[in-house]
């Protein structure tokens, strides 16, 4: 059977910034090609895309992850039923998740003063349409005899195994104690590297304290010193998208469809969101390649196993990726189906060999039309 894979590669640049750090709060890295690269993790970028997808889907189409979900359902359940306690309503949450093999427990500030709701022993992703039939399946077990024994035989996990929302079909879900509610995600993302080896620096900086700079007696020493790690980069970044899996995730067409253009408006304009504040350092990128494949994702990073050395970077670094790209698909028969090149600059401009060039929202538009058509075609 004939696959739909979808990939983007991204070149963007960024200033002095730190928008990912690690447990010190320096700047990730990471050694590619024998030399220190700029990194930013997989993890961070999804949840920037995540958090994108409020501006681009209704919320009722997105799902919520949290350990919480007790509370959760609970408080869907009394919007629902006002006349159920909140005390009632999330001891029938709780057997509702017992139901479908979901411990709770407990949270560790829980006493019996002050009481908290039972929470999951780890992030639990679940869609809006989820969330609101557990509640409407815990208000028709409210007048049951035995509301544990009537949870059990309403079919919850399936309840749970359909109307996956987007992000939750994109980035998948783990059930430790219920495998069968996992789902396999439609998206991978790589950690982003910079093209050219990286070497952090520090800002020292001090801040003075405006009440006791205006009394003439007082020292004329800072009110606080301190330094913040950053370094500056041009990344490439990639991320696929399994658009049959998705397809299965989601069990629409239409819905498919809306899903691979909000993950790539999503993965292309989001920025993780570290030291904004302080860096302002918020970019687009410089230039983008999407491209459907029917055999495999390629990730082409090997163009930057020699880390580029020359100015401008941004030149060197799309000529590079151009070259590569062409490379791969010549040796493996990899060549896409259809691509489009999206770029704001000039020194981008050797992308232009690997696609169709566009804007951002004309490329999505036409990778929709060709998503749609293609899986028509699967049916």
């Amino acid at each position: 059977m004939t696959r739909t894979i979808v990939d983007i590669s991204i070149l963007q640049t960024l200033p002095p910034s730190n928008i990912n750090r690690d447990d010190t709060g320096s700047p990730k890295t990471a050694v590619y090609g024998g030399v220190r690269r700029a990194r930013v993790s997989s993890q961070a970028w999804k949840r920037a895309t995540r958090l994108a997808f409020d501006s681009l889907l209704d919320r009722g189409h997105l799902g919520t992850r949290t350990k919480r979900v007790i509370e959760l359902v609970a408080d869907r359940v009394r919007k629902k039923e006002e006349s159920i306690s909140d005390e009632r309503a999330q001891e029938l949450a709780t057997l509702a998740f017992a139901a479908a093999g979901i411990k709770v427990s407990k949270p560790r500030g829980s006493t019996p003063e002050h009481e908290l709701p039972a929470e999951a022993g780890y992030l639990l992703f679940l869609s809006a349409r989820q969330i609101d039939r557990l509640a409407e399946l815990c208000v028709e077990a409210n007048g049951a005899p035995d509301a544990a024994a009537h949870l059990k035989a309403s079919g919850i996990k399936k309840t749970l195994d359909e109307h996956h929302s987007v992000d939750l079909a994109l980035f998948g879900r783990m059930v430790a104690e219920a495998s069968d509610l996992n789902v396999d995600a439609a998206a991978q993302v790589a950690h982003a590297i910079s093209v050219h080896a990286v070497e952090n620096e520090f800002d020292y900086y001090t801040a003075v304290d405006d009440h006791k700079a205006e009394d003439d007696e007082e020292d004329a020493g800072a009110g606080m010193i301190g330094t913040v790690e950053f370094n500056s980069s041009t990344l490439y970044r990639y991320a696929t998208v399994d658009v049959d899996r998705l397809r299965d995730n989601l069990g629409d067409t239409e819905a498919t469809r809306r899903a691979v253009e909000a993950f790539v408006q999503g993965f292309a304009r989001s920025l993780p969101s570290g030291k904004q504040n302080t860096f302002a350092n918020r970019t687009l990128p410089d230039g983008i390649v999407i491209s459907v494949r029917e055999s495999q994702p390629v990730n082409l990073v090997g163009a930057f196993e020699e880390a580029i050395t020359e100015s401008p970077r941004l030149r060197h670094a799309s000529e590079r990726l151009a070259a590569h790209a062409s490379a791969i698909d010549e040796a493996y028969g990899t060549a896409p189906v259809t691509s489009w090149v999206v770029r704001a600059s000039d020194a981008a401009s050797a992308l232009d060999a690997l696609g169709e060039r566009a804007t951002l929202d004309d490329a999505v538009a036409s990778l929709g039309d060709t998503v749609a058509s293609r899986l028509v075609g699967r049916q």
